[in-house]
């Protein structure tokens, strides 16, 4: 989406604190850190205040916001005073029943615009919004799944969508929908991706020569912290993340340079049956078919072009390596 940019920002420090939902996952861990480091107060929203990861962020500066997403009521209080809201939303792929990233939206957005938030910035997905495009969208194609127990892909971007459309009209005086790319941990072992889980050969559903667009989780919560330091500039813009586009021969010649180690492409293309035979979830399948047939529309492009400067694989695994 094309916006005419300001250089104004905001003071840090400035209106009270930012309350990140999903603080201790790798979203909003990411975006609370990048928001600490710049200044800005958290507030985190917990379940749990006692865990380890809400303790983390209690000593990074964060104060804890006790709720419950399945309780608006719950909400109220997180939401009140804070100046904006970064929102993480996902299924529960253990208790898929539940929907729970759609009852969870209805329950935060509306609340969250009653206290007069300000400034309200979710993280969706490269790629919502584009479904209704995608190749045998409308013959249901997608509507298939390979267990009981996960709903089919078109039911994932059909809620990712849904949400985003929730934050659009819900009538805050700015908004903003960040859409990340695969996330580069995901290869992080024990990976889904990789055969056994720990050996040192990628595995994919999909042929090897497949793009995939990467996005580092710690870019992403840079990107939030940006967006709501300069809420003006970012109001109404709905931003794709991306810092590489490779495919997975790509991804294993780049991860073997930087770990100094022998990553191995997947050996052949597979069906969603054989890769399932072999241990990959149904979830990862079902992404890598979509992946392979529509793709994700995120590029290091565009985030660049509004000043985001991503970290490349190599230089996510180089750091990686780094800390080690």
């Amino acid at each position: 989406m094309e916006k005419q940019m300001s250089e104004q920002r905001i003071d840090p420090a400035a209106d009270g604190p930012v309350l990140v939902v999903g603080a201790t996952g790798k979203q909003g861990g990411a975006a609370a850190r990048a928001l600490l480091a710049a200044g800005v107060p958290v507030r985190a929203l917990v379940r749990d205040p006692d865990s380890a990861r809400a303790k983390a962020l209690v000593e990074l500066g964060a104060s804890l916001a006790v709720a419950d997403l399945y309780d608006a009521d719950s909400l109220v209080r997180p939401c009140t005073g804070v100046r904006a809201v970064f929102s993480v939303l996902s299924p529960d792929m253990a208790h898929p029943e539940a929907d729970a990233e759609r009852t969870h939206a209805r329950n935060l957005i509306p609340v969250a615009a009653a206290a007069g938030v300000r400034h309200f910035v979710q993280t969706s997905a490269s790629g919502a919004g584009h479904h209704l495009t995608a190749p045998g969208w409308e013959e249901g194609r997608w509507d298939r799944s390979y267990s009981d127990l996960v709903p089919p892909i078109s039911d994932y971007w059909t809620s990712k969508e849904e949400v985003n459309d929730l934050v659009r009209k819900a009538g805050f005086p700015a908004w903003t929908i960040l859409y990340p790319a695969t996330f580069m941990e995901m290869f992080l072992r024990p990976s889904v991706y990789f055969e056994g889980r720990t050996s040192n050969r990628l595995m994919a559903a999909v042929d090897p020569e497949t793009t995939y667009a990467l996005i580092a989780v710690e870019d992403i919560g840079r990107a939030a912290a940006t967006t709501i330091m300069e809420p003006d500039r970012f109001n109404g813009v709905e931003l794709q993340l991306a810092g590489d586009v490779l495919t997975f021969t790509g991804i294993a010649e780049v991860l073997s340079r930087a770990w100094g180690e022998r990553i191995l492409p997947p050996e052949l293309p597979m069906t969603a049956e054989q890769a399932l035979a072999r241990g990959m979830v149904a979830p990862i399948v079902q992404a890598s078919e979509w992946n392979r047939d529509v793709g994700q529309p995120a590029t290091p492009e565009q985030f660049r072009s509004f000043g985001g400067d991503p970290l490349s694989l190599e230089a996510w695994a180089l750091a990686l390596a780094a800390s080690r």
